[in-house]
C-alpha cells in the first residue's frame, strides 16, 4: 500500500484544489484510487496520521474525509484493526411474488451460501408470539436465528420463531429450515411481508459488517399453511446496500367492468 498511498495522496501537494474544501479533496482522491483499481477491496488505508503527513492536511481533515466515506460505503471502519476498502458487493434482486427459503434463492444465482447460527432453542414465548402464532402461555415456541451469507458477504439477519410442537428440536436444522418443514408436511404455502426501513443498531450493523447507522430494511413475515394456520413468525433484517425487492403490479380492471364479470 505505500507506493500506492504516495501516488493516492501526491496530488494535493500541487495546489490544484478548485477552490474545493481540503476534506473535499481527499475525499475525491481517495473515492478515485478504489474506482481506478490503485486500492482494492479489502486494502488497509494507512493511519490518520500517515495520511495527514503524505497529503499536507490535519488529521481532523483526513477524520472528516474518511468518516464520509464509510457512510458512503466507500471504507469500512474495524476496531482495533484500522481502515479498509470496502468489499464489492453484488447486490440480490429478490421477487416478492414467490415464497422461497434464502438458501433456494441464492442457488438458483449460483452464490455460495451459508449461515452462522446465532440462537437455535426452546423458550417461552413472548405475547407477540402468542398473538401471532395463537399459541397460549403454557406453549413453548422455537426460536431460529441466523446470519445469512453469500459469496461471503453477510447479506441478512433471520429471526424466526416457531411452535415447538411444529419444531420441537430447532438444533437439527440443516442448511434450510423450509426443507426442515417440508419432511414434516409444515412447508408454508404462502406468507404476507412488511418492509420498513430502518438504521442498523450497532449489533446487527457489527454482524452485517457495516457502519452502524448504515441502511437497512426491516422484514416481518407471517406464514400461513395451506389450511389457513399460521406456521412462521419471522422478523429479518437486510443491508440496504445488497437487497433490491421486485414486485409486479397489474392494472386493475375499472369498478364497471368488475360488475360486467358477474
Amino acid at each position: 500500500m505505500a507506493d500506492s498511498a504516495d501516488a493516492i495522496f501526491a496530488a494535493l501537494k500541487t495546489g490544484s484544489s478548485n477552490g474545493a474544501p481540503l476534506y473535499l479533496q481527499l475525499k475525491k482522491s481517495i473515492e478515485n484510487a478504489v474506482r481506478d483499481g490503485v486500492i482494492g477491496p479489502g486494502d488497509a488505508l494507512p493511519s490518520e496520521r500517515d495520511i495527514a503527513q503524505k497529503a499536507d492536511v490535519s488529521r481532523v481533515t483526513v477524520r472528516k474525509a474518511v468518516q464520509d466515506l464509510v457512510k458512503g460505503g466507500i471504507l469500512v471502519q474495524r476496531h482495533g484493526s484500522g481502515t479498509f476498502v470496502a468489499p464489492r458487493v453484488e447486490r440480490v434482486e429478490q421477487s416478492l411474488s414467490l415464497l422461497t427459503s434464502f438458501t433456494e434463492d441464492m442457488a438458483r444465482r449460483g452464490m455460495a451460501v451459508r449461515s452462522e447460527w446465532l440462537d437455535r432453542g426452546i423458550y417461552a414465548p413472548s405475547p407477540e408470539e402468542m398473538m401471532v402464532l395463537g399459541l397460549s402461555s403454557t406453549d413453548m415456541v422455537a426460536r431460529v436465528s441466523r446470519l445469512r451469507i453469500a459469496n461471503d458477504t453477510p447479506l441478512a439477519i433471520e429471526r424466526a420463531t416457531l411452535s415447538s410442537a411444529v419444531l420441537p428440536e430447532p438444533a437439527a436444522i440443516g442448511a434450510s429450515l423450509y426443507a426442515t418443514l417440508e419432511k414434516n408436511g409444515n412447508r408454508p404455502v404462502r406468507a404476507v411481508q412488511r418492509i420498513s426501513a430502518t438504521n442498523l443498531g450497532e449489533a446487527d450493523a457489527q454482524l452485517l459488517d457495516v457502519p452502524v447507522g448504515a441502511a437497512g430494511l426491516n422484514i416481518e413475515r407471517i406464514s400461513y399453511l395451506a389450511s389457513g394456520k399460521v406456521i412462521e413468525f419471522t422478523r429479518s433484517v437486510y443491508r440496504g446496500d445488497t437487497y433490491d425487492f421486485v414486485a409486479e403490479l397489474r392494472l386493475s380492471a375499472p369498478s364497471g367492468e368488475a360488475g360486467l364479470r358477474k
